[in-house]
């Protein structure tokens, strides 16, 4: 991004920009001085195709030099007033990103008296609710299904939003919260302070044992004393801690992927995930109708 932001890209910008509309008024200029020679009587260049088809020696006629002129004009005039020549804003000021707040505000002042007949509902009523559902679903496939899947159900690396398996609580309004500040997520490396390899591997299959998954029961053994070093963002039974966002251990939800290797690979690794806020986009009101869409996914069944 930083090749983005240095000053050759706005240089490089201008000089397209205006050398552009110099060279179409050089090239009128040009064509309208530079006469080619013909004989007497031949108002011919001396070109000729196919026996007998021949080039007239013929200046621009005057309505295409008119339109010449008046597009160099009007891009001289339309440099002064947009932002077209790198860094300058313009006279007017004008911004596409002032232009889409505009257009987004007037769409939501449009849209309030509809979002005004859901205000008074429960969040459980408003998941029920067909129209509001029908909304929330469609801010869901615009806006989160990108990540989440169309049919919410995730995918490694994103949570599916149809189970009971929540990082940060999956009550309405832990769903509002995070919709409206979004979530970071982050599992430091934690090798160095398990011990050796041996003992990330042990600790890996002791955290297998939680779940129930294939292990080997003497390395769990072991490591059970060293995931103590965990306990203390997952719990000491390693049932995780939504406060924090430290995921549940002992069911069969695994985000970044199940399995001994994969484990030993978060321990080594660690790993950080984030959800953008979504406050600056969306009004209250459809905060309100897609966290109701969300929590009814896992709870209208």
């Amino acid at each position: 991004m930083s090749d983005f932001t240095s000053n050759f890209w706005p240089v490089f910008i201008t000089v397209i920009a205006v050398g552009g509309i110099v060279a179409c008024g050089l090239g009128l200029w040009l064509t309208s001085r530079i006469k080619v020679a013909s004989k007497p009587g031949d108002n011919t260049s001396g070109h000729i195709w196919d026996e007998d088809i021949r080039e007239m020696n013929n200046p621009l006629p005057r309505w295409w030099v008119g339109m010449f002129i008046l597009t160099i004009v009007f891009s001289l005039f339309y440099l002064v007033a947009y932002p077209g020549a790198g860094s300058y804003v313009g006279k007017l000021g004008w911004t596409s990103a002032n232009q889409y707040d505009k257009e987004v505000a007037e769409a939501n002042k449009a849209l309030e008296p509809l979002y005004a007949k859901f205000a008074a509902l429960s969040p459980e009523d408003l998941s029920k609710n067909p129209e509001a559902k029908a909304i929330g679903e469609r801010l869901f496939m615009n806006n989160c299904a990108q990540c989440h899947g169309s049919d919410a159900k995730g995918s490694r690396g994103f949570p599916n939003l149809t189970d009971n398996d929540w990082l940060w609580g999956g009550s309405h309004e832990k769903i509002h919260e995070t919709l409206v500040g979004g979530r970071v997520g982050m599992m430091p490396p934690m090798a160095a302070a398990v011990g050796n390899e041996d003992d990330v591997k042990n600790v890996a299959n002791y955290v297998l044992s939680l779940s129930g998954s294939m292990h080997d029961s003497a390395r769990a053994g072991l490591g059970k004393e060293k995931f103590a070093t965990c306990a203390a963002c997952h719990g000491a039974e390693g049932k995780g801690n939504p406060d924090i966002g430290a995921p549940n251990l002992t069911d069969s939800v695994w985000l970044h992927g199940a399995g001994e290797a994969a484990i030993i690979k978060r321990i080594n690794e660690g790993k950080m995930n984030q959800m953008p806020a979504w406050e600056s986009k969306f009004t209250p009101a459809q905060i309100q109708v897609l966290a109701a869409y969300v929590w009814g996914l896992s709870n209208n069944k």
